[in-house]
């Protein structure tokens, strides 16, 4: 009988110990990277619940609870009323309870929760370990890969709602990140931890002031609290470009606990910002070398060390860190996108496109996986039609010999030097310096996106990239040569191009400085230099379309369409000019009268043009189009000369949805 009471109460010591340490995944069912469970249950109503009709989700967290505890509830309340809040956080919350169908009646109608309450009754409890221990919380991602396990109330509570803070980070839910932390902190004013997502959250959300105010509270506190403090101060300030304080305290952080690996990082991307490559390389390694640091953040060192080979060529290694780095959130979206950049480069175009897709499952708006996606596709459809592979390969082959030979472009001479021909433009190369960004591909994504733009305006012929990228392969032509302006403008004169875009991103901690020159390959004048702030976390398409507007109203006031009246037929009068050379609906002309020449002492002098009339343009075939006579002074005659006039282009380059 002692036997049996000394066994009873070791295995309760055994209980007990269990419910304050965190769950081993080694002897767990449960392990964070693998798929959890399936199961099929039904709510208090007999709705039915299949796990698996939550994958695709963004966020699926399992709450098991007991109805008749309050302890093991609070977690799951608390989450109710944030969501209720927070109604578009694309957060999936199922509660899952053993208990029986009148204790969950009952604590459903107390507690007016908005989540599934499902019902147990099959054991599922057991396959999550959540039988004798409550509350256990179980997130899963999109693949219903188990994120995080965290099993028992106090503390290990506290953990399962502050990690699923820090995971909104990603998510791009900052202020619901905020709020699960503010909401932890009020209950436990000494949780660091929770503190910090409340900084991290602000600098997601644009805000280092406050992000400081923070880090500053947390510096202050003891032990082993002050270094996430501390390492936070680094952080903001590196983003607020206050680079030389940001290292010094960074480094007195290493010295302090060299396993945390966020003073690594910030070390590394200011080392690399002051172009010493080999140091922030070994900062980076010390980074991932590391054990202390919350899942983002370890995400985001991964990501940068890729970023790191990924500039260096080095394509396979910078994958293996985005793996890693994409393990470790699969919310952020950055290490998946840069894999398939690795891939672009590599000319893998159907791996690129997997990533870039995956990324936009990730966030359907993301313009630069958007971007980089549908010329991923182009590509991958020029390689499978044989007729167009066929005829780029022989434009290659003549512009490669025309480039040598430096011939120039064959083809009739215009019939008159006034009426316009088709304005071609291409972008050749924007250079990056700066920081290291966590995001690769900016660069190719605002050429192509801009092309698209542009494009679409019918105001402008945009070379294609994929004629452009062989040709500068064939050639052997890389970003160093592109920095020579002859090799440029040799380059544009061989495409025929009239102007070229080329210019430099200067990556920033707190923004992008975009340097865009469009050069003349006639005269070779700079034709327009844009210089244009992209904020972090802009809206890069709305950024683009008005960088569109500006590229476009460039062209019409600098090479204004021209051509003549072919004929007049009551109020409405055909001219020689069309859709190819970039005539759209609604672009509006000037009709003119050229000032008589007169020569005077040997010289010839020419009166300014007088206008006498205006058309706008109603229908727009190839090579002619037919305006309305808007005005005239006098009638509108055979072989009079037409000018563009510039007028406000808010349907130029597309519809504004943006």
């Amino acid at each position: 009988m002692k036997t049996k009471r000394r066994v009873v109460l070791l295995f309760a010591m055994v209980l007990a110990i269990h419910s304050v340490l965190p769950v081993d995944n080694a002897v767990c069912a449960i392990q964070t990277g693998k798929r959890a469970p399936t199961f099929a249950l039904s709510d208090i109503d007999g709705h039915p619940y299949k796990l698996i009709e939550a994958q695709g989700r963004q966020m699926t967290v399992l709450f098991f609870f007991d109805a008749q505890s309050t302890s093991s509830q609070g977690g799951l309340l608390m989450l109710d009323r944030l969501l209720r809040q927070y109604k578009n956080s694309k957060l999936t919350v199922w509660g899952v309870t053993q208990s029986k169908s009148e204790d969950v009646r009952r604590f459903i109608k107390k507690s007016d929760i908005t989540f599934p309450i499902l019902l147990d009754t099959t054991g599922v409890s057991k396959h999550y370990d959540a039988q004798l221990v409550l509350p256990v919380v179980c997130s899963l991602g999109p693949q219903l890969q188990v994120l995080d396990y965290f099993q028992g109330g106090g503390e290990h509570a506290e953990a399962a709602l502050v990690r699923l803070a820090e995971r909104q980070i990603h998510r791009d839910q900052p202020a619901l990140a905020h709020a699960i932390a503010t909401t932890v902190s009020k209950e436990a004013p000494t949780n660091a931890a929770a503190k910090a997502v409340q900084g991290y959250a602000a600098l997601a959300e644009g805000k280092p002031d406050q992000a400081k105010k923070v880090f500053d509270e947390i510096s202050a506190m003891p032990g082993k609290d002050a270094i996430i403090g501390k390492e936070g101060q680094a952080v903001v300030l590196a983003r607020q470009g206050r680079s030389d304080e940001a290292m010094a305290l960074a480094e007195s952080v290493v010295k302090a606990a060299p396993e945390r690996a966020v003073p690594h990082k910030v070390k590394g991307d200011l080392l690399i910002a002051k172009g010493d490559r080999k140091a922030a390389e070994a900062a980076y390694k010390s980074a991932v070398a590391s054990s202390e640091a919350a899942p983002f953040q370890m995400a985001e060192t991964y990501n940068q060390i890729g970023r790191w080979y990924a500039q260096s060529g080095e394509y396979k290694a910078a994958r293996d860190y985005f793996e890693q780095a994409i393990a470790m959130d699969p919310y952020y979206l950055e290490p998946t996108s840069n894999k398939g950049v690795t891939y672009e480069k590599e000319g893998l175009w159907r791996k690129a496109l997997t990533e870039y897709r995956k990324a936009l499952a990730l966030d359907k708006t993301d313009t630069v996986a958007g971007v980089l996606a549908r010329k991923a596709e182009e590509m991958m459809a020029l390689q499978k039609d044989a007729a167009s592979k066929k005829r780029i390969d022989q434009l290659i082959d003549t512009l490669v010999k025309r480039y040598k030979s430096q011939a120039a472009i064959a083809g009739a001479q215009p019939e008159d030097d006034w009426t316009s021909r088709p304005m071609v433009l291409t972008f050749v190369d924007i250079q990056e310096s700066g920081g290291l960004p966590a995001r690769d591909g900016l660069s190719i994504a605002l050429a192509t996106r801009l092309g698209e733009l542009l494009t679409s305006s019918g105001r402008v012929q945009v070379v294609e990239r994929a004629v452009l990228e062989r040709l500068l392969s064939e050639l052997n032509l890389g970003a160093s040569e592109l920095t020579d302006p002859q090799t440029t403008l040799k380059l544009g004169r061989v495409l025929a191009a009239k102007l070229i875009g080329t210019g430099a991103l200067l990556y920033l901690p707190d923004s992008t400085m975009l340097n865009l020159r469009m050069i003349d390959t006639e005269t070779t004048q700079i034709a327009k230099t844009i210089t244009h702030r992209l904020p972090a976390g802009a809206n890069l398409d709305r950024e683009l379309f008005d960088l569109n507007r500006e590229l476009l109203k460039t062209v019409m006031a600098k090479y204004p369409l021209r051509g003549y009246v072919v004929q007049v037929e009551g109020k409405q009068a055909m001219l020689n000019i069309g859709r190819n050379q970039g005539v759209t609906t609604g672009t509006t002309f000037d009709v003119i009268e050229k000032g008589e020449a007169i020569t005077y002492k040997g010289r010839v002098l020419r009166r300014e043009a007088n206008t006498v009339g205006r058309l706008e343009v109603v229908k727009v075939e190839p090579d002619v189009c037919f305006a309305r006579i808007v005005e005239q002074k006098r009638l509108v005659a055979q072989d009079d000369p037409v000018k563009e006039v510039l007028v406000e282009i808010a349907a130029k380059g597309g519809k504004d949805e943006t």
